[in-house]
């Protein structure tokens, strides 16, 4: 079953504005799907990687701290729907995803990751892949993959001394 369209009436109504008023700033609802992509998140998750409170190991593990509540990622909504690589919407959409392959890589590399490049894109997946899992199947999978994430860092990322003490100081 489709899901249903939004068309420009409602975006419209919505944002108050008329068509006329509308399509003098975006020639297509295409258009303004690119704009408002381009404009989403110019900071890519800045409330997670520029938290100076956590350590690099547990701001990678606060990335997967997203309510099941929250729409669809954007950047994947629309990818979906346009179905043309070469639109300026999937072009933001491409370019965010690896943004935050690469936020997540920074943080790996701080962390002391051998291969942060490959531990960004392994969590990035995993990010993906939970939101798409929580909207196909109204349950949150973003704990499941948090999980998978802990695995992953683990693996990848040494242990260091006041990680250890951080672990003593939980289990007693």
């Amino acid at each position: 079953m489709p899901h249903p369209v939004v068309g420009m009436d409602q975006l419209c109504a919505a944002a108050e504005v008329s068509k006329r008023t509308a399509y003098q700033h975006f020639t297509s609802k295409d258009e303004l799907v690119a704009e408002y992509l381009r404009r989403f998140d110019p900071t890519v998750l800045s409330d997670v990687f520029d938290r100076t409170d956590l350590t690099p190991r547990e701001r990678l593990l606060a990335a997967f701290d997203i309510p099941p509540t929250a729409p669809l990622c954007p950047y994947i909504a629309a990818a979906v729907e346009l179905h043309d690589p070469q639109h300026p919407a999937s072009q933001y959409a491409r370019d965010y995803k690896k943004a935050v392959a690469a936020r997540l890589a920074d943080t790996a590399r701080e962390a002391g990751s051998a291969d942060p490049e490959q531990l960004g894109e392994q969590l990035a997946l995993l990010l993906d892949g939970a939101a798409a899992r929580t909207r196909v199947l109204d349950a949150d999978a973003f704990p499941t993959a948090a999980a998978s994430a802990a695995v992953l860092i683990d693996n990848a990322i040494p242990a260091t001394a006041d990680d250890d003490r951080r672990r003593e100081g939980v289990s007693s």
